[in-house]
């Protein structure tokens, strides 16, 4: 018989995504706990989104005492945690300026218009166009789909926004050839996370900082998925030593509740003015709570080291399964980002087999299973991990 849950759900809620039949009632630290009573290690976190794990102390009391207090008033208005995430995000991130909204997309849409709406008041009126990388995935908004270097996700949307050519990931001979004077901005992700967990080089991203000083064009990071901890710095490109002019971010930002941001250099930010980008429910107080909980537990209790530990023990685990199993063709990717690029082994089968026995996983690209566990993940954790992966890939090849 059906779980009635899930039989509303595909009643009424549209069929967008494909949903595994398992409804989810509660969790705590990195364990989820279905409607059935069974638990399962979670190394997906809402897709890199549940930073601080499920039922974190210092959040639950932070969000109810401001909840108590205040949840949201417009923008025309200041709100105090809005106006101290800003500040530790630009200290922190190195960037002068921020503007919050509810997603990465949104993050990236903010991004887009920003550096348009510079180069047309610095550079020329016709610089409008956008070079972003084959492979590459920025959101679900026409904007950010239009940037996205994957046919998959943009069937039946088409025409595409204009104006956007994709170029080579890592390959900063072909990004060159693609440059006009009518560029105005190059997106990248450091980490490509939906497009099969690739890192960017050191000497791409440095290449595309120089051809865009050079060329007066916008370097924008997107770090939605990499950015706040993931890869064991708080943003990818600080290990890397480049920085963008505008970084897009998102998902574990807000550990749960929603919340994006952009975060741009001085002479970027200000060629925004009032009335040139809005978003509703962008950094109000309860969601900005949730940040600043996020950015102190990573920048002042510890949790960046331990991702920066937990990295390193998740990495040696999956090279050593790597060792004993010759369907994995390449471990992929940084701190607590991370995935096994497979050959003749379907993610999907190796994703299914892992929740069977009570681990949860994803897939990332068309043959990568992707790890990205709560930040706050130890290592009993990592151990249980290591032992279900290893029965999972003995059962699967």
């Amino acid at each position: 018989m059906e779980n009635k849950t899930i039989e509303k759900a595909k009643k009424h809620i549209m069929h967008t995504y494909g949903t595994f039949p398992m409804v989810f009632d509660h969790g705590k630290g990195c364990v989820l706990v279905d409607d059935q009573g069974k638990e399962y290690l979670d190394f997906v976190a809402g897709i890199a989104v549940n930073a601080l794990g499920y039922g974190h102390p210092v959040l639950l009391e932070k969000l109810q005492e401001q909840m108590h207090k205040l949840l949201h008033i417009s923008n025309l208005y200041y709100n105090k945690p809005a106006v101290d995430l800003a500040e530790k995000l630009t200290k922190a991130s190195g960037m002068d300026r921020a503007f919050f909204c509810n997603s990465g997309a949104e993050a990236v849409e903010a991004a887009l218009k920003l550096s348009r709406v510079y180069c047309k008041k610095n550079k020329s009126e016709q610089a409008h166009k956008i070079i972003s990388m084959k492979n590459s995935f920025h959101g679900r908004t026409f904007g950010a789909i239009s940037a996205t270097g994957q046919l998959k996700y943009q069937k039946d949307l088409d025409p595409m926004l204009p104006e956007v050519t994709f170029a080579a990931f890592n390959d900063l001979d072909d990004v060159r050839s693609k440059i006009t004077p009518q560029t105005a901005a190059i997106i990248v992700e450091p980490i490509q996370g939906e497009g099969g967990i690739n890192p960017a080089t050191v000497e791409f991203l440095q290449g595309l900082r120089t051809l865009c000083d050079q060329e007066q064009i916008v370097l924008i990071f997107d770090e939605v998925q990499s950015g706040i901890g993931r890869t064991g710095d708080l943003f990818a490109y600080q290990g890397y030593g480049v920085k963008p002019d505008i970084v897009a971010c998102a998902k574990g930002l807000g550990a749960g509740v929603p919340m994006g941001a952009i975060l741009a250099k001085e002479n970027i930010a200000s060629a925004f003015a009032p009335g040139s980008h809005a978003s509703t429910f962008g950094g109000n107080a309860l969601s900005a709570t949730a940040a600043l909980v996020v950015l102190e537990e990573l920048l002042e209790k510890g949790l960046m080291e331990n991702v920066q530990k937990q990295g390193k023990q998740l990495k040696g685990i999956l090279e050593d399964l790597q060792s004993s199993f010759s369907c994995i063709k390449a471990v992929k990717g940084k701190g607590l980002m991370m995935g096994i690029q497979l050959e003749g082994v379907e993610p999907s089968a190796v994703v299914a087999k892992a929740m069977e026995k009570g681990l949860l996983i994803l897939g990332a690209g068309s043959d990568v299973v992707r790890f990205v566990p709560p930040l706050i993940v130890g290592e009993t954790e990592m151990e249980t991990f290591a032992q279900i992966m290893k029965s999972v890939l003995e059962d699967c090849s």
